[in-house]
């Protein structure tokens, strides 16, 4: 038991081969600079690995758009071209729109050209087809040669060239924006108590200014007013909160930019741009309800919030410092793989690092414990005063 213990309080330590070689050494320090220059550039100070992060940002986004436009001689204002009316962080701004008027509950023929027909045998094959304006009742109007319906008459006609309003471009958008970091309990907004409302965003000349005009919005999305006011399109407005809290918190202010979300479909033949229906009810002084039905093509804006805040703990800051420490070991690892593979003199180098201990002798069970302790006493001085520990060898490269 007195051997055990004495045994395990003891200290190992790896002996030192000192391998003169201007290549292995040259490696060895590259190596070595490479890994700290990583620690230092990327890890500490790009990444800020010395602080501890909050990712769960909390949003709230408030819109409200302004602007005054002309489509088909009527004058359009905020509540005609702004669905859904509510403010919210998605909104669009309708652009073009196929109206028709006067719309009441019957039976007519279908406009679309799919619907041709000579006989009621043609319409029974679209008896149960959801394409069209309504219910297809299966008989043919053969003075159109169309189909008959049951629904919202007369049915809707998209085929009509119609001009997008051209004023929509200068329509702009407010933007309010309250996030906070729960971990830090920081909150902030994306409007100065000195802001004039007056202002336009410029992302180099004015880039605290919270209202948006939408031809440059489009403009740094890489998109044309005039190729998305026709059909309709995707466009995002990305706010990102990326706060450094070991400075003030007055530096931690939003970035905009702008892309658009469905680029992957601007060129489609099938489907192309964003588009929608709704419809404006009415009851005549007989009782007769009819409505007027609106398609619309429209540019959807999404409003996107992510950030991220971050700010000194020593806990991170020791764990990556150690990583640091113990990384620039490999630089080792890199170099005894060389030695040992590679170069020549390596069965030397081989020699020197590992040694093959067998016992040299073994203990007579008549010597008393004070010639065993002796013996070993001997070993021991003679291994401290013949052997250092360290190798130091040239090697030919």
């Amino acid at each position: 038991m007195f051997g055990w213990v004495a045994g395990f309080f003891t200290y190992e330590t790896t002996k030192s081969v000192v391998v003169k070689s201007w290549s292995v050494g040259i490696i060895n320090r590259v190596a070595q600079l490479l890994i700290i220059i990583y620690f230092v550039g990327w890890v500490f100070v790009h990444e800020k690995a010395y602080q501890v992060r909050d990712t769960g940002i909390e949003s709230a986004v408030m819109t409200k758009v302004k602007g005054f436009g002309f489509f088909s001689d009527n004058l359009m204002d905020v509540a005609d071209y702004v669905m859904p009316a509510q403010g919210t962080s998605v909104f669009c701004i309708i652009t073009a729109m196929y109206i028709t008027a006067n719309q009441t509950q019957g039976t007519c023929p279908e406009h679309d050209s799919k619907f041709n027909c000579t006989t009621d045998l043609d319409c029974e094959e679209h008896k149960y087809s959801n394409l069209g304006d309504g219910i297809k009742t299966g008989k043919c109007i053969t003075e159109v040669d169309r189909c008959e319906m049951l629904g919202w008459c007369p049915a809707e006609n998209d085929t009509q060239e119609i001009k997008p309003m051209e004023e929509a471009k200068n329509f702009t958008i407010f933007i309010k924006n309250s996030i906070r970091f729960p971990l830090f309990n920081v909150i902030r907004g994306n409007i100065k108590q000195s802001t004039n409302l007056s202002c336009l965003f410029d992302p180099i000349n004015n880039t605290d200014c919270p209202i948006f005009r939408v031809a440059d919005v489009l403009k740094y999305a890489d998109e044309d007013f005039e190729n998305i006011s026709t059909k309709g399109g995707e466009i995002g407005i990305n706010i990102a909160w990326v706060c450094n809290l070991d400075f003030h918190v007055d530096n931690c202010k939003p970035k905009y930019s702008f892309t658009r979300l469905d680029s992957a479909f601007k060129n489609s033949k099938i489907s192309r741009g964003y588009n929608f229906r709704f419809a404006k009810y009415f009851r005549s002084e007989d009782g007769q309800e009819y409505r007027t039905l609106h398609k619309a093509f429209a540019i959807r804006f999404d409003i996107l919030v992510s950030g991220t805040a971050g700010k000194f703990n020593l806990i991170p800051t020791v764990i990556n410092v150690v990583a640091a420490g113990t990384s620039v070991g490999l630089a080792t690892v890199l170099c005894d793989i060389i030695l040992l593979n590679f170069l020549k003199g390596a069965k030397q180098y081989k020699a020197k690092k590992f040694e093959e201990v067998s016992e040299s002798f073994s203990m007579s069970p008549s010597l008393d414990l004070d010639t065993k302790c002796s013996q070993m006493t001997i070993k021991q001085e003679e291994m401290s005063s013949n052997n250092s520990g360290a190798y130091s060898f040239g090697h030919q490269v």
